[in-house]
This record gives structure tokens, sequence and C-alpha cells, in this order.
């Protein structure tokens, strides 16, 4: 889904309204592995993925990557705490194949907001749902089997086991990666 598309999708802009909004968006194109926002350094710009896969994760205290969410095709991207407050992010921000993003920094999206009352109102659905994504997530993780957190990520994401490494999944779903593995030879068996 391209940004276009994406917008008047949610909220009904004017031919100029669009116009103006787009062109606050820098079309980037990105190479695999590509880290946006390393952990530690304020998150500066909100992405939206309209082609590629991106993940934020931390590191633990072993050094070991945990994935604390993928970002598809048609979502947007960012460390969200420390974009809207400008805070260190906790997470690392990374593109897990040639992506092509369209990059807006927070000032910008600010202005929008002020300029455009369907900026805002863009604004509130994007960021409920991705709260309600997370909330979900949380829930999975606390009250789901690991068979269960694995098919509620194969309906959010589809694709993903041919986009992203198995540890990345692994690490999301919070299992190990023979876990992962009984899983997925359980399904293959069907």
């Amino acid at each position: 889904m391209n940004i276009t598309d994406f917008l008047i999708s949610l909220v009904p802009l004017k031919p100029d309204e669009l116009t103006d909004i787009l062109a606050h968006f820098k079309k980037q194109s990105l190479p695999k592995n590509q880290i946006l926002v390393r952990q530690g350094e304020v998150c500066k710009s909100l992405y939206f993925v309209e082609q590629g896969m991106g993940r934020s994760y931390y590191l633990n205290e072993n050094g070991k990557e945990i994935t604390q969410w993928f970002f598809g095709v048609g979502k947007f991207m960012t460390s969200a705490d420390s974009f809207f407050q400008q805070t260190p992010s906790l997470y690392n921000l990374e593109v897990l194949e040639n992506s092509i993003v369209y990059c807006i920094p927070k000032e910008d999206l600010d202005l929008l907001f002020a300029k455009y009352h369907k900026m805002e109102k863009l604004g509130r659905l994007v960021t409920t749902e991705m709260l309600t994504k997370m909330v979900n997530k949380l829930n999975a993780l606390q009250f789901q089997t690991a068979k269960e957190r694995y098919d509620y990520m194969l309906a959010e994401f589809p694709d993903i086991s041919h986009q992203v490494p198995l540890g990345h999944i692994a690490s999301y779903l919070g299992m190990t990666q023979e876990t992962l593995s009984r899983i997925r030879k359980g399904d293959a068996r069907k």
C-alpha cells in the first residue's frame, strides 16, 4: 500500500491538503539491515513502510537481540515513546529487507497536526490501532500457549516466515527457536 492510498483510506483529504501533507514526507530506499535508530538515541522521525519489513528490538543483559515488534507494508514504524516524548529510545529500529519508506520528522508532523484537524484524527486512528495491537501482543504473551502465539503472529503477518529470520520470530513470540521449530513442523504435517 502506498502512502497516498493509506492516508485517504483513513481520512477524507482534499487534493490540496494531500499535496501539502505528502510534501512533508521524504521517500527513502533503504538497504537490508539498515539501522534507523539505535538504542539510546532519540527517534526523530516516523516512517511509513511502503515496501519491505522492519522491526524494533533491544539487546538484553546478555547481548541477545529481543524483537519487540515487526512493521509490515502499510504501517508506520517508529520507537513510539522516544518519538512522541523525544526521549532516548529503548529500542533499535531496523529494516529487515530492502525497503521503501516515507519519513517525516517530528517537527513536520506536529506542524501538520496543528494545521489540519484531519491529521489529528489520522494520528488518533493510527495510535489507537498501534496501542490495540500492542495490548493484544501483551495478552498473547501472558495468556496464550506457544502455538496460539504463533498462530496469532501469522494472522497479523502472514508472510513473515519468508521475510524474517526465525531467531527474530522466536524472540518476538517469547520462545526458543527449538520451540518455534517444533510448532512449525507440527503445522507442516497437517
